[in-house]
């Protein structure tokens, strides 16, 4: 079922589904934009998708009509009974009841969905470490949150963009305004597409984003100094620093991705 400005008042009304402020849910009432967004995950029968939050079915409705096999969990038994109800008849959906980050996603090789602005980093973090099969996937997320994952450098750049940027790439594909939802947010939403490449070592991406995240603590202390507190041997740390060639007074938002993974493997030695 479409779901757009002309039937959602009256959908949310009769069915009494009004947006749970707790849930972060915003319905997008532009079928156009939603059809550009299922578009963008390239879908064919043979894929397997997963779809987070699907709310009221706005992107659902479109990935049906692609008809590969689909699993789209929501943690709002209100949203889950609505959509089972909506697509009952449709053998390939499986509507499920459970919080996204106590779900197996190790089976799927296609991702979307329309993440709630209060577990956009935390969600993002558990599908680079736990969707083993994905190739793709494709995230609405506040527009405002994008760079922390696409910076390479920077206030916004943590250890999420790191294990990102060690696994595949990141596309920025385009910006959905405030008025496209229903209610509409107070800031825009950017939609962008995750590549994950098969050929990159998982585990030591894993691993360099375990150190990273020990090393980002203390983002205005010297690269030095938190090296010191990790692994509790100065020695170490200036060899470290001396033979990769890292400015001891550099900060965590000054080292590259590539720089983690070689401290990663220099400590792997």
């Amino acid at each position: 079922m479409e779901i757009n400005r002309s039937n959602i008042n009256e959908i949310v009304t009769k069915a009494s589904l009004r947006p749970d402020k707790d849930y972060g849910q915003n319905f997008l009432v532009e079928p156009s934009i939603c059809e550009r967004i299922v578009d963008a995950l390239n879908l064919d029968e043979k894929d397997y998708v997963l779809e987070v939050g699907p709310g009221l079915g706005s992107l659902t409705h479109f990935v049906s009509l692609k008809n590969p096999k689909y699993d789209a969990v929501d943690i709002d038994p209100r949203m889950v009974n609505f959509l089972r109800v909506v697509y009952q008849e449709n053998q390939n959906i499986q509507i499920i009841e459970s919080d996204i980050r106590k779900h197996d996603v190790s089976k799927y090789n296609k991702v979307i969905g329309n993440l709630p602005y209060n577990i956009t980093t935390e969600t993002i973090q558990f599908f680079l470490t736990n969707a083993t099969s994905a190739k793709r996937m494709v995230f609405m997320i506040q527009s405002e949150a994008l760079n922390r994952f696409y910076d390479v450098k920077g206030k916004e750049y943590g250890p999420v963009s790191v294990l990102l940027h060690l696994l595949g790439s990141i596309e920025k594909l385009f910006t959905v305004k405030a008025g496209s939802f229903y209610p509409a947010p107070k800031c825009s939403s950017a939609v962008f597409a995750i590549n994950i490449d098969e050929t990159k070592d998982r585990e030591s991406a894993i691993g360099t984003f375990k150190l990273a995240k020990s090393l980002f603590l203390n983002r205005r202390k010297t690269i030095q100094n938190n090296l010191v507190n990790t692994l509790k041997d100065k020695e170490l740390v200036t060899k470290v620093c001396e033979d990769l060639n890292i400015n001891p007074l550099s900060r965590p938002e000054d080292l590259s991705p590539e720089t983690y993974l070689a401290i990663y493997h220099y400590l792997q030695k």
